[in-house]
């Protein structure tokens, strides 16, 4: 039994119906879709895959050489096209079997997406050619003041001096002397410098306190809140090393996370504002132009 014309808009996404427009298969006699005769055809174009009356053919596979570095990745990239060629002809098949489709429907959705892609082409080229990627600093410090509680933090994050050495490494008692007391981190560098496996001296630098600990002994602590908040320098050993955490400052989760923690956001946040009020603009001022050249009609 075949579905209604009226199911067509409920059972098909956006997406799927996209697949239609990608793949360019007609479904309809509709003016639309136009394929060449055989006889039109270039010799020199051979066919490369068929799906019942639908080919592919060697021409729609040029953008391999422009998209691949050597023969081997040519080859892959176009089996993994025609493959997949072939499997959206075949439920493009099926979907016509199983469905009727009301072509006038079908063309207004493909005018409202030809229509709306070269409207977002036009405003991006537009908005591209106006905006100021540069946030100021100043602009950053407004919007967080304004909006701290917006940032809340949904992770521990902390400030803080990391080395991971050998257990037996005769630097250790020193390292520690350092750490425990308020020594230059100059010092502690040099140390890391010569003798640490690993190590993290970037102390202006908030971090997320998971991102730091992993592939420690620390990972698997279930109390972190509790560890931070009684211990300023941390150590834990597993079988062949320590590793020491000198912890500056740090935030909790559901706390508000410093400015320097969230301004890569913030300056993506106002960039993104700055596009929408270029296009709002833009917008305003081509309906106001046209109302100006009488060019908006309005009927009862």
């Amino acid at each position: 039994m075949r579905t209604k014309n009226k199911g067509f808009s409920k059972l098909w996404s956006i997406g799927n119906f996209l697949l239609f427009v990608t793949i360019g298969i007609s479904v309809t006699s509709c003016d639309l879709f136009k394929f060449k005769s055989q006889e039109e055809l270039d010799e020199s174009d051979p066919i490369v895959a068929t799906v019942a009356n639908q080919h592919l053919r060697k021409s729609e596979l040029s953008f391999v050489k422009t998209e691949s570095s050597t023969a081997e990745d040519s080859m892959e990239m176009a089996n993994r096209y025609v493959q997949s060629w072939i499997k959206k002809q075949l439920m493009i098949r099926e979907a016509g079997k199983s469905m009727e489709f009301d072509e006038a429907e079908i063309n207004r959705k493909l005018l409202d997406y030809k229509y709306a892609l070269m409207v977002y082409e036009y405003e991006k080229a537009y908005v591209n050619s106006k905006i100021d990627q540069e946030i100021s600093p100043q602009e950053i410090e407004e919007y967080y003041a304004a909006n701290q509680k917006n940032f809340t933090l949904r992770e521990i994050i902390v400030r803080t001096n990391f080395l991971k050495m050998e257990k037996g490494n005769s630097q250790n008692r020193e390292l520690e002397k350092l750490l425990s007391g308020n020594k230059s981190v100059e010092d502690v560098r040099k140390i890391a410098l010569k003798d640490a496996v690993n190590y993290f001296l970037e102390d202006s630098t908030w971090v997320r306190f998971e991102d730091i600990i992993i592939n420690t002994p620390l990972v698997s602590n279930n109390n972190k809140v509790q560890l931070l908040k009684q211990n300023s320098l941390i150590k834990v050993d597993d079988e062949d090393y320590r590793y020491y955490f000198k912890i500056l400052e740090y935030k909790l989760q559901d706390q508000i996370p410093p400015l320097d923690f969230v301004k890569d956001e913030i300056s993506k946040i106002l960039i993104n504002k700055k596009r929408v009020s270029l296009i709002d603009a833009l917008q305003k001022e081509i309906y106001n132009r046209a109302l100006e050249n009488n060019e908006i009609r309005l009927y009862d």
